[in-house]
């Protein structure tokens, strides 16, 4: 077993933590079809794009923790939505313009952004949120700054599509859990007259997530 496979079957990780808060904004916009979890842990993004009516793959390297996203989508009536994946996200061979959304929380792994890419499909969008390096305290998330993004440094590797969402910011969270992330949502399009989706207005973000996992 791996070190998240004791933690997901300890119950030290959330088994239902919330659905990224920009996710669940913009979803309405996202067109119907095929959905991607990357890092899924126990489903916090899958379960919710399952019961948005997506058909979707979570994709973890732990099988304790998918074991746990199958319990909640059947607890949830979405189990013919989700097909599980045991793989390594940081390896994974991911198909080619196959999803109409892509998602990745808290699993650092710059080095497949274009994989991520190449796998939406015409018009699909990314979502992308992780830890921050950050000059002030921030005891959620990883020690090591190699797991966290420099300041615009996920803004930069979504420049190859069309931005519609970007942040960079620090949340009170309890216990003293303060936490740095950057968020990005991006959609696979080009040309200079685009379409574009009205900005939501948009809750807390969601919790922790990690080629590495990055600790809540």
């Amino acid at each position: 077993m791996t070190d998240w496979d004791d933690r997901f079957a300890s119950g030290d990780y959330p088994r239902a933590p919330e659905p990224s808060a920009v996710l669940r904004s913009y979803e309405p916009a996202i067109p119907d079809g095929r959905a991607l979890d990357v890092a899924a842990g126990t489903g916090r993004n899958a379960v919710y794009l399952a019961e948005a009516g997506y058909a979707v793959d979570a994709l973890d390297a732990s099988r304790e923790g998918l074991s746990i996203v199958r319990e909640r989508a059947a607890e949830c009536g979405v189990a013919d939505r989700i097909e599980t994946i045991q793989a390594d996200a940081s390896t994974y061979g991911f198909p080619t313009e196959t999803y109409e959304v892509v998602a990745m929380s808290f699993f650092h792994a710059l080095d497949r952004f274009a994989d991520l890419t190449e796998s939406l499909a015409p018009g699909g969008y990314l979502f992308v949120e992780g830890h921050l390096r950050s000059a002030d305290a921030t005891p959620s998330g990883p020690s090591d700054d190699r797991y966290r993004y420099a300041a615009n440094e996920l803004l930069r590797a979504g420049l190859g599509l069309t931005v519609l969402y970007y942040d960079e910011t620090t949340e009170e969270r309890p216990g003293d859990r303060r936490r740095a992330t950057a968020r990005l949502l991006a959609r696979r399009s080009h040309g200079g007259r685009q379409t574009y989706p009205p900005r939501p207005d948009e809750g807390d973000g969601g919790d922790e997530g990690v080629a590495q996992r990055t600790d809540e």
